[in-house]
């Protein structure tokens, strides 16, 4: 088989190839979908460290069922569907259990904003998420993957 790291290859035939065992082939499934599952599963744990959990858990789940996935099918809506139900299963989890989390998500893509700059977008993102999480549960998982997580109607 031929080297597959930053293939051009979609992910249908990915997809194929993975369930004809090339595990190259889904190891570039997960390089292209990792930052999108941890984001989707931050949605429902609200947790980094859960959520790359639950994303580490759903590649796994997902490679299990390869077997199972319809031909033909997209691959990324599948794996969303299987990262949310890791993570409703992890926020039921850690219901309870609860723990003390003290930490706040930050976004540091991009160059060094100025203190001002850093700011006012600090001030921005408390603002809308204090908004969104004043929404029912799924009406927020819906806002996040649409606009949060970029995802399209037709994915979700």
């Amino acid at each position: 088989m031929r080297e597959l790291k930053g293939s051009s290859l979609d992910d249908p035939e990915l997809v194929e190839r993975a369930r004809r065992g090339d595990v190259g082939a889904f190891e570039e499934l997960v390089r292209r979908h990792q930052g999108l599952a941890v984001r989707a599963a931050y949605v429902v744990t609200g947790h980094r460290p859960d959520a790359e959990d639950v994303a580490q858990a759903a590649f796994l789940k997902a490679y299990l069922a390869l077997g199972r996935f319809r031909a033909g099918a997209a691959f990324r809506p599948w794996l969303l569907r299987i990262v949310r139900n890791e993570a409703k299963n992890r926020r039921r989890w850690a219901a309870r259990h609860p723990e003390l989390e003290l930490t706040e998500a930050h976004d540091r893509s991009g160059g060094a904003p100025s203190p001002e700059e850093e700011a006012e977008a600090m001030e921005r993102r408390r603002w809308i998420l204090a908004a969104v999480n004043r929404l029912r549960r799924g009406d927020r998982e819906i806002l996040a993957y649409r606009y949060f997580l970029d995802i399209s109607e037709a994915d979700m």
